[in-house]
This record gives structure tokens, C-alpha cells and sequence, in this order.
């Protein structure tokens, strides 16, 4: 059987991506001009395999929506799709080793290249320990305080780490 791998994807080069995606141009409704009226400037990106997509329509320009397109798709990824998780061979990626703190913590935005597989890995772990915060800090080697605390600096990241605890028949995540 064949499986989408996230990992592998999100470790793609832009342009190796690119090639594993549907590229479409459209015209955007909105304030910006009569530029904008006549111009197809807007991008939607979508990833075949994963059958996931993302849109860029702020700039007046295709050229410049089009890495944002592809960075928000990145992000998508790795936020939507799961990868099971073995923890008998389970290492910590060096994206997400890269990012550690000398304190623990997970330092990242989301405009670091290693973002989606730090959050793509974050969430694989949660997912794997059935939604328990506990269980998956233990195995991304930090305290639960700094994973929680990781996990509310990013809204989307919060937001399906909760949806992953509510499958799992557990109540969601609060700020502290």
C-alpha cells in the first residue's frame, strides 16, 4: 500500500513541490484597483497526493502571492496530515532538535524553513499519545509546560492539537 508521507513532502525543495501540485491563477474580489479587476493575480496551490490547498491573494502581483501560497501550503500540511509514529524507533527530526532551547522550549516561527516539520512532528506525537500532552512532551524531550506553551503561540497548531484530544475523548487544551 501506498502512504502520503508529510515529512517527506514538507522536506521538498519549492520547486519539487511545485511539481506534486495544481497551480491555479484567478482574478480577486476586492479593494486594490481596477489592477486588480483585470489581472489574475490570486494563486491556489493544491497538493495533489494530499488533496490539501492554499490560496495567496493580499499582493496585486502573482509573482509575489505564489511563495506565499506555497508557505501557507507547507503549513497546511503539516498541520492537517498525520504520519503514524513509531516510538520504538522514534528520533527526534534535526528541524525540531534545530529549534530546541538550551531551556527546553521550542523556538520557532512560522517563517523559519523548519516550521512545518516542527509542527508536523509536534502533532504526529500528540496524535500518537492518543491527544495526552504529558506523554508527548516525554517524547519531544521537553516539560509539558514548555509543549502547551508552544503549542498557544500558535493558534492553528492549538487549534488541531485540541481537535486531535477531542477524538480522543478528551477535553481541550486551556491557556494558563
Amino acid at each position: 500500500m501506498n502512504y502520503f508521507r508529510p515529512h517527506a513532502a514538507l522536506r521538498l525543495s519549492d520547486r519539487d513541490l511545485l511539481a506534486e501540485c495544481e497551480v491555479h491563477t484567478y482574478r480577486a474580489s476586492g479593494p486594490g484597483g481596477q489592477k486588480r479587476n483585470k489581472v489574475e493575480s490570486a494563486v491556489r496551490i493544491c497538493h495533489v497526493p494530499s488533496g490539501v490547498s492554499a490560496i495567496a491573494e493580499e499582493s496585486r502581483s502573482q509573482l509575489e502571492n505564489r511563495p506565499h501560497a506555497l508557505r501557507r501550503l507547507r503549513e497546511a500540511i503539516a498541520i492537517r496530515m498525520r504520519s503514524p509514529v513509531d516510538f520504538d524507533d522514534f528520533e527526534l527530526p534535526a528541524e525540531l532538535r534545530a529549534v530546541l532551547s538550551p531551556d527546553g522550549r521550542i523556538r520557532v516561527t512560522d517563517r523559519n524553513p523548519n516550521y512545518p516539520i516542527v509542527v508536523s512532528t509536534v502533532l504526529d506525537v500528540i496524535a500518537a499519545c492518543a491527544g495526552r500532552v504529558s506523554d508527548s512532551a516525554k517524547y519531544l524531550e521537553i516539560s509539558t509546560h514548555h509543549l502547551t506553551q508552544f503549542l498557544s503561540e500558535h493558534p492553528h497548531v492549538w487549534q488541531e492539537a485540541n481537535r486531535i484530544r477531542q477524538e480522543q475523548g478528551q477535553r481541550p487544551l486551556r491557556v494558563s
